[in-house]
């Protein structure tokens, strides 16, 4: 009855037990550790470039690493993040006071639009003006009520939040330091050939490390740029205008315009014509550029993925993680074109057929560039 085959049956059982029951613990903290392996991921060429000057002080290289991501990432996001939430409390102040007023905003439009545009989108049965300003009108009272609703769910899960961000960086030194001997931990242990592991952990990674990377500069880029213009311009709320073009900015294409784009026609049509000519300017030839040249550069040309399933991947991610959908979907989606990939010229892995080595990459190509443990497997 205990035969080997009942043995490695039940073995395999308990290993999947484990496993699920595993992730299932650290589910609450599922964000912590995404950032934590992402940090560690852009910091490791940091970490070993300090090891080298410190030869054989491990942790000090890894606290070194840790206090200089503290320095130029954590911080600099928490001063924003203080200035945000001031900035939302103003805005949604005046949004109750009537000094932002939507609708007015809308009926200032109305008036200012031709009269065969408006004929026009009544016989497309577009609705009148009067029911879209009362659409707006209610939108924007539901818009204060959720921004203050958040403002206030922030507020009673900072508890959460620290413990959290004390989890991701706890998780981050171990990481920088012992994240070569994890790699090939793993790496030993998952039941496929090992180019084959070789070249999707060397995806994992290239891809994680070009969308952090790439999508927080053309973020950043964005939304600094439309910020000052909003500044510039006398727009209320700027701080908090930025942030929500560098938030929408991680849609590719579209997403700074979203913001810029009505503020634009709102000055167009209320008679500010060299405000909304200076808008439109900035968004389309500045910020646009950004987009068009930063993105592609940083992160489709790493990712080696097409421009389209960057957008899709990154879109989708972020309708079933959230925020942390723009990593998690280009990772899936590169994993996805990476292991069909490996299929197609392997000749059906597992059948007994010969197997072929997997697409080279810059890491695979320039044995420097590999971690130590990696050179070593």
């Amino acid at each position: 009855m205990n035969s080997p085959q009942l043995q490695r049956g039940v073995f395999l059982a308990l290993l999947a037990a484990v496993t699920v029951a595993f992730v299932w613990v650290l589910l609450p903290f599922f964000g912590a550790v995404l950032w934590g392996v992402a940090l560690a991921i852009l910091f490791t060429p940091l970490y070993k470039w300090l090891l080298k000057k410190m030869p054989g002080k491990r942790n000090a290289a890894a606290l070194s690493t840790l206090a200089i991501c503290l320095f130029i990432v954590i911080l600099p996001l928490a001063m924003v993040g203080v200035s945000l939430v001031q900035e939302i409390a103003l805005v949604t102040q005046n949004i109750r006071s009537g000094q932002i007023n939507f609708a007015q905003y809308f009926q200032q439009i109305l008036a200012a639009t031709p009269q065969w545009l408006l004929n026009l989108v009544e016989r497309f049965n577009l609705g009148d003006a009067a029911a879209w300003q009362a659409r707006i009108s209610a939108g924007a009272a539901q818009g204060s009520q959720l921004i203050a609703g958040q403002a206030l769910t922030i507020g009673q899960n900072t508890f959460d939040f620290v413990v959290s961000f004390f989890v991701m960086l706890y998780l981050l030194y171990f990481l920088v330091r012992d994240g070569a001997t994890l790699s090939k931990t793993m790496r030993d242990a998952v039941p496929l050939a090992k180019p084959h592991t070789h070249y999707l952990l060397n995806k994992f990674t290239t891809v994680i490390r070009a969308t952090v990377k790439g999508n927080v500069a053309v973020a950043i880029a964005q939304g600094t740029i439309g910020g000052l213009a909003f500044w510039f311009l006398g727009v209320q709320g700027a701080l908090l205008w930025a942030v929500l073009m560098a938030f929408l900015s991680l849609l590719p294409a579209v997403g700074a315009a979203l913001i810029w784009g009505p503020v634009a026609i709102y000055f167009l049509a209320t008679g500010h014509f060299w405000q909304g000519g200076v808008l439109i300017f900035v968004g389309v030839f500045v910020i646009g550029l950004v987009d068009n040249i930063l993105r592609p550069v940083l992160v489709g040309k790493d990712t080696q993925m097409p421009d389209y399933i960057v957008l899709m991947s990154t879109i989708g991610g972020m309708a079933i993680f959230g925020i942390n959908g723009f990593v998690i979907g280009p990772v899936i989606a590169a994993l996805f074109m990476a292991a069909w990939s490996l299929f197609a010229d392997s000749g059906h892995v597992g059948n007994g057929h010969q197997t072929i080595e997997p697409p080279q990459t810059p890491e695979a190509a320039d044995p420097a560039a590999l971690p130590e443990s990696r050179k070593k497997g």
